[in-house]
């Protein structure tokens, strides 16, 4: 190997560290000095960022039921907000519009399949076919977590689920919309995300809505791309007060998403867990 091969690996290790250094950094602010926020409790296991902590915090301080996750916009099943959940006896549905994701997802985990742990839909989520995915396979009407990802409409199909009733919702926002502003796109069925500010809700707009149907804004990840947002009765005062996007809003840090949980993510780990 010659020393000019070794040179991404090393620009890729001098960046992760320098994530470390910047998310420790951070972490000192006397905003995350609460032992209620939930940021300092992010880890990454396999989520894009640190979402794996901070959704284990959550349930450590309201607890679990069923323990049945829904989630769509999952990727290629190797690094989403729930994979972790399933090697920790919880149960659910992963949606996924590609095609070539869902072919891989199938082929390499087809113990996890065909258990019942994990159910597997292959279709584009709009708001008008939601909760036809969602009935196909999962009976509960209450279930602990709904994960909302796909880059646009996310509003949109969230506020036209009816058939489940989540305890947690875990909801990516547009953080280059800072509070007060209150932006949500307009619904497009055909929407694809190419890769400009045109996706998504911002987290004021988020934090008024869900807080029509019952939700309370408990957090959001250092990253500045998801919020996490817990049912009214449950959250109580058991995290960080007021549960507004001002007090909670971050700012995109996306660098920070170059932090790593260890070696590689394999497919075999769950079908030999």
């Amino acid at each position: 190997m010659s020393k000019f091969s070794r040179i991404p690996k090393m620009l890729n290790l001098m960046h992760e560290s320098y994530a470390h250094h910047s998310r420790n950094v951070l972490l000192t602010h006397a905003r995350y000095a609460d032992r209620k926020h939930l940021a300092p409790y992010g880890r990454k296991v396999y989520s894009q960022s640190d979402e794996d902590g901070i959704i284990s915090e959550i349930f450590k301080r309201i607890g679990v039921t069923n323990k049945v996750f829904v989630e769509f916009g999952v990727g290629n099943g190797l690094e989403n907000n729930t994979l972790a959940l399933l090697f920790q006896g919880w149960t659910g549905l992963w949606i996924e519009g590609s095609q070539k994701y869902a072919r891989l997802i199938r082929s390499n985990y087809p113990k996890t399949i065909s258990s019942g742990k994990l159910a597997l839909v292959n279709d584009f989520v709009t708001k008008d076919n939601i909760n036809a995915l969602i009935s196909s396979e999962i009976s509960n009407e209450e279930i602990d977590l709904l994960s909302v990802d796909i880059d646009g409409n996310d509003f949109h199909v969230l506020d036209a689920i009816d058939c489940v009733d989540p305890r947690v919702i875990v909801m990516e926002y547009n953080g280059k919309f800072a509070p007060p502003i209150e932006f949500c796109m307009k619904y497009d069925e055909s929407h694809t995300w190419n890769g400009d500010d045109c996706y998504g809700v911002s987290l004021k707009f988020l934090e008024v809505e869900l807080h029509k149907k019952g939700y309370s804004l408990v957090g959001c990840n250092l990253t500045g791309t998801n919020s996490f947002f817990v049912r009214n009765n449950l959250a109580a005062d058991k995290f960080l007060m007021p549960y507004t996007a001002e007090n909670h809003y971050e700012p995109p840090r996306f660098y920070l998403a170059s932090i790593t949980s260890g070696h590689e993510a394999s497919y075999k780990t769950l079908e030999n867990a």
